[in-house]
């Protein structure tokens, strides 16, 4: 269905919604020329003929790598004469009414560009092309995340605001269940209070999203010296995310103990944003903006590569099982990015717990802090090695409504802005 919308999207030429006899026929013979010149470029030896070493050597050649053995899974699905190899009719009766019209369109599905937010590290897409960067595509498609985000932040916000609370108090301030500390939180502030720290977790996705997405463009310039054409490898592309993930932290980390601190805030303690800062400065000085940044700069590296790979291992899963020619779907990719991304803050969640405690420490200025390891020391002597997990209930719970709602209103923002096709084609727009 959806190859079907595209279709008639890129015929109607004459913008009337639909698509007439003359205007299919016109697709046709276009996608034609399209087919003809993909299989061209595959056919390295010229024969006439596609083989399995010439696909294996096609996809590798846009980064996605694949054994003789999947290259083969793929030539059969094709072939339909039986020779193991994939002639110009075949190729072309497979292909017609599919919009793919080259090989770089196939890696593109796996590629990262769906920005999915959960509310903790954000995932930014991995790679555009230069047509993409050079039509606009690349910034409607970070503010549709940016927007996508905003709205799954806010309708996850009481579970946020939770599992915050529990990371800080601990077991013993509230020896309760969960549903104990929402009655406290609630009583004690409203249901309003349920969306406290909110408005500054929204308003650091803008930047925390261009700065990240900047860098990460930049580091992998550097990484590739002079071939700027080159595929990066796993462990580059890992790298450079960490590298890009620590600049946008750095820059936007203020904004990350602002965030703790008026989620934490009783009624009356601030009068709003402005004034949580003058107090921080004036009772703490400005080095408190920057309280749990080591905990902090250290989880980006363990998220980040557990993300990679439990992203590429269910991606090659789904490769090995499929030809890793069509579409995977869209609840393939959600659910790949949504399990990834889930099992990276599982990994780093001691580390983060870490972090939202020292920024939630009031000191006086000049008093000394408790250091990281006195604070990991504390909480295992005190809590067990379970208490570095705490919290982490109600943040597994948030998880499939903050992706299932960052995709849908993604999504929708994508098509407003004019990027849902562009995207599918490849950023083959008009800008």
């Amino acid at each position: 269905a959806r190859n079907f919308v595209i279709i008639v999207k890129d015929g109607d030429t004459n913008h009337d919604g639909a698509l007439d006899f003359e205007e299919f026929t016109q697709y046709l013979r276009a996608h034609e020329k399209e087919l003809k010149i993909m299989f061209s470029s595959l056919d390295r030896n010229k024969d006439g003929k596609i083989d399995a070493a010439e696909i294996r050597h096609s996809l590798h050649s846009i980064g996605v790598s694949i054994s003789l053995e999947e290259a083969n899974r793929i030539l059969q699905r094709i072939d339909k004469d039986g020779t193991m190899t994939i002639n110009w009719n075949e190729w072309r009766d497979h292909f017609l009414f599919n919009p793919l019209s080259n090989m770089e369109e196939v890696a593109r599905y796996w590629k990262r560009s769906l920005m999915l937010d959960i509310g903790e590290q954000l995932t930014v897409p991995d790679e555009f092309s230069e047509e993409e960067k050079k039509s606009g595509y690349v910034w409607r498609q970070l503010m549709a995340g940016a927007v996508a985000g905003a709205v799954s932040r806010s309708g996850t916000a009481p579970l946020d605001r939770l599992k915050v609370f529990r990371q800080v108090h601990g077991s013993f301030s509230i020896k309760k269940n969960a549903l104990n500390s929402f009655q406290y939180m609630i009583k004690e502030g409203g249901p309003l209070s349920l969306w406290r720290g909110n408005g500054v977790n929204v308003l650091k996705i803008a930047p925390e999203t261009a700065i990240k997405f900047t860098a990460y463009e930049q580091i992998k310039d550097i990484i590739r010296g002079r071939d700027k054409r080159r595929n990066l490898k796993g462990y580059e592309r890992l790298v450079a995310g960490c590298l890009a993930g620590a600049t946008a932290q750095t820059a936007i980390y203020p904004m990350e103990v602002l965030k703790t601190r008026l989620t934490l805030r009783k009624t009356g303690q601030y009068s709003g944003l402005a004034d949580c800062v003058k107090q921080i400065i004036q009772k703490e000085g400005p080095t408190a903006f920057y309280k749990g940044y080591l905990p902090n700069l250290l989880s980006i590296v363990p998220y980040a590569g557990i993300d990679l790979a439990v992203y590429e291992t269910l991606k090659l899963s789904w490769l090995n099982r499929n030809t890793g020619l069509a579409d995977p779907g869209v609840m393939v990719l959600v659910g790949c990015g949504a399990v990834s991304s889930t099992c990276g803050q599982l990994a780093s969640y001691p580390l983060a717990l870490i972090r939202t405690r020292m920024q939630a420490q009031v000191s006086e200025k000049g008093a000394p802090r408790p250091s990281m390891l006195a604070l990991v020391h504390n909480i295992v002597t005190r809590e067990g090695v379970s208490g570095l997990y705490r919290g982490i209930s109600p943040n597994l719970l948030k998880v499939i409504p903050a992706v299932s709602v960052s995709y849908v209103v993604y999504e929708y923002t994508r098509m407003f802005l004019g990027v849902d096709f562009e995207g599918r084609r490849g950023g083959k727009g008009n800008g």
